[in-house]
């Protein structure tokens, strides 16, 4: 398989590159700067010899490797994202090789007192003696998901220059702005031209996932009424106690923090208020489509009782769904999901099929009709200065896309 330094070299390259996307932007990519990235894999790709390789207006890169063999096979994709979460700064990310990592705290700066300790993360008890390859404390890795990238991109390298093993038509694809939910919304699946794909954007070695949240926002606004304080008997409305309110009527046990699993949740992520006007900001997140419904009811059911109680309607809630689960759409195609776990088993890996409690590429795109189950990619801590990625779940990623090209052919 590929050098161990090879790869990491190609990796540093990646997370050294600042993508961070925007959601405050309208354009796509969101940022400028997603370009200077995206430009660079599309020279890569060239340079080790895939062919159509192209990228679009909106930065979107794609390109195939043609099959090898006299032989009809499906064609697969393997996808990644290339922007980094707006979460937590990826600027000047100074990434660091641990080798041969002892199981005891990392420190990834001292002037800030920044420890990575396996007594809070204790996933990297599963490491010891591995390589792992850190931050320095003051931002994000990038191994969301420039990992999957390095994967995809080391795995088609070795592809071409090992004719040997025998595969069908290959494609990939390189997306913007996946962390702020749109990677998938102007990727041109007809063009892509893939019977399934997968997305390399998972966790922990092994993990293989093909359902998901569903998924929406909320911004429920709060309309108050400003009068003198010392004035405001029976005239004052405050609009930031009436979002108190709203709070306290939701489960308070459902929030992401006392979750996991398959359970839903509603996730308060931003509020900001003055008496006139407070707005809250939710996620809302459940496997289940009834329970996913189910919670956007409530929510409106809730602002429909405070207006009540006023006597007046100072709430409204505006909800929009952001994704689906792709169960519906893996479960008629299951034989996508048994090849990758098949591939993981060749590969010496003991496949982790649960849930991701989250969404991916492959959610929307599996609705938009390309059936895209995740695979892990290997990083952990996602978002934050406590990221990292251990080298050999890497390589590993690397060997399970060469699997599934193998197996596919057969």
């Amino acid at each position: 398989m590929i050098s161990k330094p090879h790869l990491i070299d190609r990796f540093i390259r990646y997370v050294t590159t600042d993508t961070e996307s925007d959601p405050n932007s309208s354009t796509t990519p969101s940022t400028e700067k997603q370009w200077d990235l995206a430009k660079a894999l599309v020279q890569e790709l060239k340079d080790i010899g895939l062919s159509e390789v192209t990228i679009d207006d909106n930065a979107y890169v794609m390109a195939t490797l043609p099959s090898n063999v006299d032989h009809h096979v499906p064609t697969i994709g393997f996808i990644s994202h290339f922007d980094t979460s707006p979460d937590f700064t990826g600027a000047n990310v100074r990434p660091r090789v641990i080798e041969h990592y002892d199981g005891k705290d990392i420190v990834l700066n001292k002037e800030e007192n920044i420890v990575l300790s396996p007594k809070e993360f204790e996933d990297l008890l599963l490491y010891v003696g591995k390589t792992l390859i850190v931050t320095d404390g003051t931002t994000l890795l990038g191994a969301d998901d420039k990992a999957g990238i390095t994967e995809i991109v080391s795995a088609m390298e070795y592809l071409v220059q090992h004719p040997e093993i025998k595969h069908g038509p290959i494609k990939v694809g390189f997306t913007p702005d996946e962390e702020i939910g749109r990677g998938a919304h102007k990727f041109d699946v007809a063009k892509f031209g893939a019977d399934w794909a997968y997305t390399m954007d998972g966790s922990q070695i092994g993990e293989l996932e093909f359902e998901n949240f569903n998924a929406a926002g909320a911004k429920v606004s709060f309309k108050g009424k400003m009068v003198h304080p010392g004035y405001a008997k029976g005239k004052m409305v405050n609009s930031m106690y009436l979002a108190q309110k709203f709070i306290q009527a939701l489960p308070a046990h459902e929030t992401p923090e006392l979750t996991d699993g398959r359970d839903g949740f509603y996730h308060l992520h931003h509020m900001a208020g003055q008496v006139e006007l407070t707005e809250l900001h939710y996620i809302i997140r459940d496997h289940d489509t009834q329970r996913f419904e189910e919670r956007k009811q409530l929510m409106h059911q809730v602002a429909k009782d405070l207006n009540k109680a006023l006597g007046i309607e100072r709430v409204s809630v505006e909800i929009k769904d952001q994704y689906f689960n792709m169960r519906e759409k893996i479960e008629p195609m299951m034989h996508i999901v048994d090849l990758a776990k098949e591939a993981m088993e060749t590969a010496g890996i003991t496949p982790i099929i649960k849930p991701i409690r989250g969404g991916t590429d492959g959610s929307q795109l599996s609705f938009m009709g390309l059936p895209c189950p995740n695979i892990f990619a290997g990083g952990h801590n996602f978002h934050g200065r406590y990221e990292y990625v251990p080298v050999e779940s890497m390589l590993k990623a690397t060997e399970v896309i060469v699997n599934i090209a193998q197996m596919a052919a057969k």
